[in-house]
């Protein structure tokens, strides 16, 4: 099976844009979106409409394989590619893609996609989100030669060894801490809030307190509203450097905060996303192993999660090889080609940290159905909900995909002739 024809189309992603210097900085919400004028370079407002790219593989059986190029909310922070523009993305799919697409036979999808996530432009290798989109319809345009789900054909050729099945799904509130947080109790979420701890003086609180108030909020509302007595979720939050920020970049007093909110948490298991941001890869690396050594000397079962800075999939090996993290946040879009993320995943599995197969909520549906089912077939620890903010459309999506998949493969397993 041939690619015949490669097409592309600007489309709609599932939230905004933000520019997250400004907002560590003080900016002020006015309304849904900020006050004052962008810090991050490329950004024309704080919080701007988000963009995609749809890339469709049109095959010579006249199927038509697809994929989105989509970026993280925060762009151009921790190191990351600058904010995403469909338009430039689509002129370097037309130069520099389509020429490798356009005729290709459909074989390994290891050996296609690696060649695509190599594509570089004049100015250095294509945009994270362009190589992520691509390499997703390569993927679907795979599995459609097959005749094979996504998930199928990532464990056949990964080798990953895994049952095909529904992994645990963390869904996030955003700035509506309250009301979503209900809803994910009620929906029996498995990972939540997120809460986009994301200012200090708005959301963690001068020495913390915050924070701690919505923990022991959120901890008596689980009590009281769960559907089933042996519902206990996992608490995970996103607190963006705020507590490092609020702590002076102290390790220890870090440390002691963390271990006081894993007090109030329990006896639900609690880990803190990008507690400290220490500036650079490096830096964050050797902060984050003598903030664990911290927590350990104390005796703390919180888990820290690792995000800025571990971007690449060399980010996340040289984290994992330091013993810098207890869960790895694999934040799909920018490691690029999709292929990235599935040895990612493999290697923080297979080393047995928490492979946390993430992204944002700024991608797009097909993005998400293609994450949930390479989530699945690499065995991760959990899901993104993804996009938006994930109570509502995220879990839809990303919970029906891997509840149709699991079902095909289920049938398969049966003898039933199934296709996807």
């Amino acid at each position: 099976m041939k690619i015949v024809e490669v097409l592309t189309e600007p489309v709609r992603t599932g939230f905004f844009a933000d520019d997250q210097a400004a907002i560590r900085a003080g900016a002020e919400h006015d309304g849904f979106t900020y006050a004052g004028s962008p810090v991050t370079p490329g950004f024309s407002a704080i919080r701007q409409a988000g963009e995609a790219l749809s890339v469709m593989l049109l095959l010579e059986d006249g199927s038509v394989a697809h994929g989105d190029c989509a970026a993280v909310q925060y762009s151009g922070a921790g190191g990351r590619d600058p904010v995403f523009s469909a338009a430039a993305a689509r002129r370097d799919i037309e130069e520099h893609l389509t020429p490798l697409l356009a005729g290709a036979e459909l074989g390994s999808f290891r050996e296609l996609a690696a060649r695509v996530d190599a594509g570089r432009s004049a100015t250095g290798p294509l945009h994270t989100a362009v190589r992520y989109g691509v390499t997703q319809a390569v993927l679907d345009a795979v599995a459609q030669s097959r005749r094979l789900t996504i998930a199928e054909v990532v464990r056949d050729e990964y080798a990953t060894g895994v049952d095909l099945r529904p992994v645990p799904m963390f869904a996030q509130t955003g700035d509506d801490r309250y009301g979503n947080a209900e809803k994910m109790i009620l929906k029996q979420v498995d990972v939540l809030p997120h809460g986009l701890i994301n200012n200090v003086d708005t959301k963690l609180g001068r020495q913390g307190e915050l924070l701690e108030e919505y923990l022991r909020w959120l901890v008596e509302r689980i009590s009281r509203l769960r559907p089933v007595s042996g519902y206990l979720p996992r608490l995970h939050f996103d607190t963006y450097g705020t507590v490092g920020l609020a702590f002076g970049g102290d390790v220890d007093a870090v440390a002691r905060y963390l271990a006081r909110l894993g007090d109030i948490a329990a006896p639900h298991e609690l880990v803190i996303e990008h507690p400290i941001d220490a500036g650079d890869r490096q830096s964050q690396i050797e902060t984050y192993v003598r903030l664990r050594a911290a927590l350990n000397r104390i005796g703390s079962p919180v888990k820290i999660v690792v995000d800025e800075w571990c971007n690449t999939l060399e980010d996340i090996e040289m984290f994992v090889d330091q013993g810098a993290a207890d869960v790895i946040h694999v934040k799909t879009p920018d490691l690029g080609g999709i292929n990235n993320t599935i040895e990612a995943l493999l290697l923080v599995r297979d080393r047995g940290l928490v492979a946390y197969c993430g992204g944002t909520c700024n991608e797009t549906d097909r993005s998400a159905q293609i994450s949930a089912q390479v989530a699945m077939a690499c065995g991760a620890g959990q899901v993104l909900a993804k996009p938006g903010m994930g109570v509502d459309e995220g879990l839809m999506i990303v919970g029906n995909e891997m509840a149709r998949v699991t079902a095909i493969a289920a049938a398969r397993r049966a003898g039933q002739p199934v296709l996807p």
